[in-house]
């Protein structure tokens, strides 16, 4: 099934204008969310405003806005005032210059969002990203939507355009506040660190190699219970002996780098990783069954 685009806007540098469609670059649905529900009968909750002065709840048309600039002290706006601060949406995405793409820390990226051309628009988009991929540049562009204004950046991703909403910069704590304390790296263990380093490194970035475990944790229990199966949680696994001096630690890690999977383990998604889940599951409820049993 086709994505489907979420709103439209136009891309504009000189003179130049691209009409193009917006869709979202990630699964908004990818994390597990739960309701708070009542113990005693099983039904959702409701949240409701409570004045705690008053000892009342307070309906929704009954509240105002306002801002906090000293302790419990408060100026308020109105909806229409709030309204007259917003940006106006102008759905252009106005580009004001053109960057290297890697002079760009990734640390301003907020969310993304896939652009597509929209009718008429397909050359003048495909120019703009060919052109942005042969001279290795991003382009920072404004942007106002829902009565925000945003800084944005559009690159090229494989012949498509990308929007890359960004952090401004006084929304980036400085580095500089994070306390690092003082270390003494003695050359041997630069060499050490180094070597591992280059051990375990790609010239890829594979996202597919990696997946969420704890969501995909999470998903299986909310399966078994939903089939009515008894679920019971295994304890955890202690960590073995914890290594202290850095240098042993990184010659331990060299080493069992160096020898890799054990032979007799299975890959990951094979026949036999597969027939293992079932008999791990019977035998835990075979267990389950024993304790029951003794405890009557």
């Amino acid at each position: 099934m086709a994505p489907r685009a979420i709103g439209s806007a136009t891309v504009s540098f000189g003179l130049v204008s691209i009409p193009v469609k917006l869709y979202t670059a990630a699964q908004s649905a990818a994390s597990v969310s739960f309701h708070m529900l009542h113990r005693k009968c099983g039904s959702r909750i409701k949240q409701q405003l409570f004045c705690p002065k008053d000892n009342e709840v307070v309906p929704r048309d009954e509240t105002v806005k306002g801002y906090e600039f000293a302790k419990d002290r408060y100026v308020t706006f109105t909806p229409e005032e709030l309204e007259a601060l917003e940006e106006k949406d102008t759905q252009t995405i106005e580009i004001t210059e053109f960057v290297p793409l890697d002079k760009v820390d990734p640390i301003f990226f907020d969310k993304a969002y896939y652009l597509g051309p929209d009718r008429g628009g397909e050359k003048a988009y495909g120019l703009l990203a060919r052109a942005m991929e042969e001279t290795r540049r991003c382009a920072l562009a404004k942007y106002a939507a829902r009565g925000k204004g945003y800084l944005v950046l559009v690159r090229p991703v494989r012949g498509a355009l990308v929007l890359q909403q960004l952090h401004y910069a006084d929304e980036i704590r400085p580095v500089s506040e994070i306390p690092l304390g003082e270390a003494n790296v003695r050359q041997g263990e630069l060499e050490l660190a180094t070597k591992l380093v280059e051990q375990i490194s790609h010239e890829r970035f594979e996202p597919e190699k990696y997946e969420d475990e704890v969501r995909k944790r999470v998903l299986e229990q909310i399966q078994r219970k939903v089939d009515g199966e008894e679920v019971s949680l295994a304890p955890s696994e202690t960590s073995g002996g914890q290594i202290i001096d850095l240098m042993e630690a990184l010659k331990a890690s060299l080493s069992s780098k160096r020898a890799g999977p054990r032979a007799d383990a299975p890959a990951v998604g094979s026949e036999a990783q597969k027939e293992r889940k079932p008999a791990k599951r019977a035998a835990r409820r075979g267990a389950d069954s024993s304790a029951k049993g003794s405890r009557k």
